[in-house]
């Protein structure tokens, strides 16, 4: 079969390799039918940052079809349309006992601590693998991880019915958060510097831009500022200006990954009772995720690409780090669209 493996920073490469014969007890084999490049794939091709060995087989946001089972694996069987959990938590911990398996302080994902799923075929732990409906196209299962994430972060931004609300950065968990906060009718302004995702947002879902200028926010939401931002971007300076920005007893609730340390005023969350929260992945949102991905439906496929084969990966990569690409989700078929794309 064909598999992408990272060797090292800088270093990815499709290859054939061997289908593995053993299929460990409660595990299952899975077809990969689409697979989609989070930007965190991206940064473990110029950092390395979050593998724990290598060479390692990318790839945590997948959907498939199970081939083989072996031992024990529930309801799941050959035929079964599935997608995977990505959190691989250490399973002894108090926040894994908990069911936090988001808050594990040694999780992993998928295509780091384990092969993953920019493959032909996967073998995973039945445990790490949920039902998909065979009522959907399995391109939307590769959707399901990312949108799960969003789904934690505007459960953790919580704003009251009506609120309008703030995301900084247009990417696939900014634009995905905006799609469900519009879908519950919340008027969303989006701060996003790529002109061609925020047109292609504002026109598929009807966010409206945001200009970084303080003035513009000031005429938006009055001198005392927004009450519900989401920052997608990880980027410190805009955080340093959401904090600044923020109404008093406003929320500010960080969804992306930093690569620098924001210089936060402390004495003004103190003093204006800022509510700032994090977000690891996702808890326990992802059959919700699936339930409302019918919902969503009309607007996802002017939101992903068309299907890319595995072979083009390395040249996706490229791309994606130019930031040419406008869409939130650029997915891959590794088996090909013989109709289950």
């Amino acid at each position: 079969m064909l598999a992408a493996r990272f060797s090292g920073i800088g270093d990815i490469q499709v290859l054939p390799v061997p289908i593995s014969q053993d299929l460990p007890d409660g595990c299952v084999r899975i077809r990969v039918e689409a697979a989609g490049i989070c930007g965190s794939d991206l940064h473990n091709f110029q950092t390395g940052r979050w593998l724990s060995r290598c060479p390692v087989t990318p790839g945590h946001e997948f959907s498939g079809t199970i081939t083989q089972t072996s031992g024990n694996c529930g309801s799941l069987t050959v035929g079964t349309p599935v997608i995977a959990d990505s959190r691989v938590g250490c399973g002894t911990c108090q926040s894994c006992r908990s069911g936090r398996k988001n808050l594990c302080r040694n999780l992993s994902f998928i295509g780091e601590s384990c092969d993953g799923g920019f493959a032909q075929d996967v073998i995973l732990p039945a445990t790490q693998v949920l039902p998909f409906p065979d009522t959907l196209p399995l391109r939307y299962g590769a959707l399901v991880e990312p949108l799960s994430v969003s789904l934690h972060a505007v459960n953790r931004l919580a704003p009251t019915p009506g609120s309008p609300v703030i995301i900084c950065g247009g990417g696939t968990i900014g634009g995905l958060a905006a799609l469900l906060l519009r879908q519950h009718g919340h008027d969303v302004h989006l701060l996003e510097r790529n002109i061609g995702r925020q047109t292609l947002l504002a026109e598929t879902i009807g966010t409206a831009p945001l200009p970084p200028d303080a003035e513009d926010w000031n005429t938006l939401f009055g001198p005392e500022g927004p009450a519900f931002v989401l920052d997608a971007t990880g980027a410190a300076s805009v955080v340093e200006m959401a904090c600044q920005r923020l109404a008093p007893g406003g929320r500010l609730v960080l969804a992306g990954i930093f690569h620098q340390t924001p210089r936060l005023d402390l004495n003004l969350i103190v003093e204006r009772e800022l509510d700032i929260r994090g977000v690891s992945a996702f808890a326990d949102e992802m059959p919700a995720a699936i339930q409302c991905l019918p919902g969503l439906v009309p607007f996802l496929d002017q939101l992903i690409t068309p299907a890319a084969a595995l072979i083009d990966l390395p040249a996706l990569y490229t791309h994606l780090r130019s930031g040419a690409e406008n869409r939130l989700k650029t997915l891959i078929a590794p088996n090909g669209t013989d109709g289950t794309w």
